[in-house]
């Protein structure tokens, strides 16, 4: 016993002062929280910014948006939601956006998870060489197909109908089908294996096993989708040709100076700020799995 304590005396010498507490702050600890938090807050203020500019040109009235220097803050004018919203038919715009944006989230989660599992748990001859090929469209432009992709959908008679924007998302999207198969690859096989000895196909392992456990990912997938398709602003103007068809992204365009409304920046920015309100709301609702899943799927692999 005695050895073992000059040993380990003789290895840690006290020096006769107090050792150090681990989790109390020291003064360079203290700095470095105080820059990071300053540069954070340097960046969400930038990040921020048009955001807020948005707001308060919304709530301008039209003499007041380009008077310099700006004023952030004046009398807010809230009749400029109530007159975009009269100015263009602002709710058949929301249904049909409504109906493309959830027709293509479901194509997308439908189609993009099946092939996932396929890639990741099913054996054929070929199927990393046909994974590869499928990962390699992802660095295709898009501009690089619109053309042929227009004569095809032209000489199939789907111009001006919403089936040109939803129809391909039922046929998968190469970047969400590698997100899905890295989380389908961290599934334990023996929960395959134990379905498969009660008798279980491959359909249900997908449909009851593959799907409950892939939430965090289906989220993440759901609000990329959501986002994208909502945005979408070249592929409703391209292939709608109706104004009773239009999205709101296109719709918005009215305000920019159309014939019939004109240049309008505080209604623009009015209208801009109800459309920004379903993304906002689908964000904070899948906030939670939608780390969670950016995490699992993208970060870890």
């Amino acid at each position: 016993m005695s050895s073992d304590l000059l040993r380990a005396t003789a290895a840690h010498p006290t020096t006769g002062s107090s050792p150090s507490r681990p989790g109390r702050p020291t003064a360079r600890r203290i700095v470095r929280l105080v820059l990071s938090y300053f540069v954070l807050g340097l960046g969400g203020v930038a990040i921020l910014m048009p955001f807020f500019w948005m707001l308060s040109t919304a709530l301008k009235r039209q003499e007041d948006v380009y008077k310099f220097p700006p004023e952030w803050f004046s009398s807010p004018h809230f009749a400029n939601f109530a007159e975009a919203l009269t100015l263009v038919p602002f709710y058949k715009f929301a249904l049909n956006t409504a109906t493309v944006v959830s027709l293509v989230v479901l194509g997308t989660l439908v189609s993009c998870s099946f092939a996932a599992y396929g890639f990741a748990r099913l054996r054929a001859p070929g199927r990393d060489a046909i994974f590869l090929l499928v990962i390699a469209t992802i660095m295709l432009p898009t501009t690089v197909t619109l053309v042929p992709t227009y004569i095809m959908f032209n000489y199939l008679g789907w111009i001006n109908s919403f089936k040109p924007l939803i129809i391909p998302a039922f046929f998968g999207v190469p970047f969400y089908i590698f997100l899905l198969r890295q989380f389908y690859l961290t599934i334990p096989r023996e929960l395959e294996d134990a379905a498969r000895i009660d008798g279980a196909g491959y359909f249900r392992i997908w449909w009851t096993i593959m799907l409950p456990l892939s939430k965090p990912a289906l989220a993440t997938v759901m609000v990329f989708t959501f986002i994208a398709a909502y945005n979408d602003f070249f592929g409703p103007l391209i292939y709608l040709t109706d104004e009773s068809k239009w999205t709101i992204a296109v719709a918005l365009s009215t305000f920019t100076g159309s014939p019939r409304i004109g240049p309008q920046m505080h209604l623009l920015m009015a209208a801009t700020t109800i459309a920004a309100i379903p993304s906002i709301l689908v964000f904070l609702l899948a906030q939670r799995y939608f780390v969670r899943g950016i995490v699992l799927s993208g970060i870890t692999r």
